[in-house]
């Protein structure tokens, strides 16, 4: 897990935003970082602030209790994706407004934790793209969820053994959207919410499809071998050795969310170049 006591001193925070920004946006938390491969600039802090501070003016606007928010942590457009990373945004979390709940990879190891933290730690990360992804769900929906979020219940769905591309129906491990989509199944249904395979029952029977991503064997093994948080042993070996991947991919939540809930919204926030 990457700190960043260091790297943010006073004079420099003082110089990219006011004070009071931070505090509105949840502080500079360390936790929930996830691994980033640069180290950050004041020019990425800065783009980072910027972004959760609109991001947090249009949920304000919104009239949203919780939304699903994305960011793009990575380039995955070999893949055909967009978005690398989801959590929910909730309004009134017990911590401050508008506070994120998503799972996140501790650095360099193949285990994940639950995370509650500002809209300003979520952005802060090494992203590809300053653009975030709102998905605003129904009403009804978000009533639910906001249910679900609280912090026995958010870690019901939760699976510590984490593989980046963990098998979409599978339960050895557990990616960061995999376990947003099984924390909406429990919400939406009792009968989904007594166990991670309950929540994956409840999906396949509403028509949830993953996302499938070709990767050759060289790939998989390179990223086996070198990455702790990548793992294949849990996908069919049928579909494995034929090079299909299922796995849970912000889109793929994103698309069943609209065909299930027909009252649920996109709205897209970015910088201004």
């Amino acid at each position: 897990m990457r700190h960043f006591t260091s790297l943010f001193r006073a004079a420099a925070l003082r110089a990219l935003l006011p004070l009071a920004l931070l505090l509105a946006l949840g502080g500079i938390a360390h936790a929930g970082q996830a691994c980033a491969e640069k180290s950050p600039t004041p020019d990425t802090i800065r783009k980072g602030l910027n972004l959760a501070l609109k991001t947090r003016e249009t949920l304000d606007a919104s009239g949203a209790q919780v939304a699903i928010v994305a960011r793009v942590g990575q380039d995955l457009s070999r893949y055909g994706l967009r978005y690398s990373h989801m959590g929910y945004a909730w309004r009134d979390h017990p911590k401050g407004r508008w506070f994120v709940v998503h799972e996140l990879n501790q650095c360099g190891t193949a285990i994940s934790t639950i995370y509650d933290e500002g809209l300003g730690n979520f952005f802060l990360d090494d992203l590809h793209a300053y653009e975030a992804l709102l998905l605003i769900p129904s009403p009804e929906v978000q009533a639910k969820l906001a249910t679900q979020l609280s912090r026995e219940r958010a870690l019901a769905m939760h699976q510590p053994q984490y593989s980046m591309v963990a098998y979409a129906f599978g339960t050895k491990y557990q990616n960061s959207n995999q376990w947003a989509l099984e924390t909406l199944a429990a919400a939406l249904a009792p009968e989904a919410a007594g166990s991670r395979a309950s929540a994956q029952a409840w999906l396949r029977q509403h028509g949830y499809q993953p996302v499938t991503l070709k990767l050759g064997t060289l790939t998989r093994l390179g990223g086996r071998m070198f990455r702790a948080n990548i793992a294949f042993d849990d996908h069919p070996s049928d579909r494995r050795f034929a090079n299909l991947i299922d796995t849970v991919t912000v889109e793929g939540v994103a698309g069943f969310v609209e065909r299930k809930d027909s009252g649920a919204r996109r709205q897209l926030v970015t910088l201004a170049p």
